[in-house]
C-alpha cells in the first residue's frame, strides 16, 4: 500500500527507487484519497494526469495550469 514518509532516509531510498523502478500513480492517488484529498491540481500543458485521476476515483475534482505558471500563484 501506498502511504506518505516522513523519514529522510527513507525519502532518499525512495526516490533513488522511483527513479529506477515502476510507478505506483493509482496506489499513490488512492493513498491521497484515503488521507481526505479531494481535488487535484496538474500543473502543466495537457490534461493526461487529470484524465488518469477521473479513472481512479469519479468524485475527485481536477483543475490544471497551464504553463502560464502565473495563475498558480492567485
Amino acid at each position: 500500500m501506498a502511504k506518505a514518509v516522513t523519514d529522510p532516509a527513507a525519502i532518499k531510498q525512495n526516490l533513488i527507487t522511483q527513479l529506477t523502478g515502476a510507478v505506483k500513480w493509482t496506489q499513490c492517488v488512492q493513498a491521497m484519497i484515503a488521507d481526505g484529498a479531494t481535488r487535484f491540481t496538474e500543473v502543466g500543458p495537457g490534461k493526461v494526469l487529470q484524465g488518469l485521476i477521473a479513472k481512479i476515483d469519479k468524485n475527485a475534482a481536477t483543475d490544471g495550469v497551464s504553463d502560464n505558471l502565473e495563475l498558480a500563484v492567485k
